[in-house]
This record gives structure tokens, sequence and C-alpha cells, in this order.
């Protein structure tokens, strides 16, 4: 039974490398998911200003904007809007925990299985403000 678009949970991706972005947009798309996938934080504020978004999944080393910044700007823009990082590295992790501590961060290398239970477990939820 295929989720009709219009009511599928929408995922706002912001990956700078190209192949792990398309890999984690399949892999969320099969899993249900409406995916709109971007390069960077400063293209994802566009999306957030117009369109709604259930989930803002972030990598937060990025040019530009990190994901941690994008995520400040997301709550301040929608609310609404859960946040979950994925990172590469230990010591972003940490200054992610301490600065958005309600927000997951899930460590690369991940098997897309663990993602996407990540992913479904934030959404499942009750939502609660940044602080």
């Amino acid at each position: 039974m295929t989720i009709p678009a219009s009511s599928r949970r929408r995922i706002l991706l912001a990956e700078d490398d190209a192949a792990m972005r398309a890999y984690l947009s399949r892999a969320l798309e099969a899993a249900g998911y409406s995916v709109v996938a971007v390069d960077r934080g400063t293209a994802a504020i566009p999306h957030l200003q117009v369109e709604r978004f259930d989930l803002l999944l972030s990598d937060i080393v990025m040019p530009e904007m990190d994901g941690i910044e994008l995520a400040q700007r997301c709550q301040e823009l929608s609310p609404t809007t859960k946040v979950m990082f994925i990172t590469g590295f230990a010591a972003v992790s940490l200054r992610a925990n301490r600065e958005q501590p309600q927000a997951k961060v899930l460590s690369k290398p991940f098997h897309l299985k663990d993602l996407v239970m990540e992913v479904d477990r934030a959404l499942a939820e009750p939502h609660f403000a940044l602080g």
C-alpha cells in the first residue's frame, strides 16, 4: 500500500556530501517519508520560510552555516519542526548535545535501519520547544 505524498511526514535534509545526501534521501523515501534535500544550511532556510516540515535532519559540519546554527534558525522559523543531527565528529557531537540537548545526534557511520528507527522514534515523541 502506497502512502499518498500529501499525507507522508516531511523531512528537510541538509547534508553537504552529495553521495550521503542521495543515500539518506533514498532510504527515508523508501521508509515512507517525503524528503526535501539541500546541500547546505543556507539552502535550507528558504524552505523553512515557506514550507512545513516534521523533522530537520542536518549534518552538523557544513559550509556557510553549520547544523547547530541551522537548528536555531529552524526554531525561529518553524518551532514545531523537530531536529536530528548527523555527524562524523565526536567533538562536534558533544557541542550539539550541549547547545541543542533535545535533538538526537546520530554519529556516522550508521546503518540505514538505525537512521529510520531514530527518525520514526523522534517523530513519535511529543514535541517540546527548544530551550
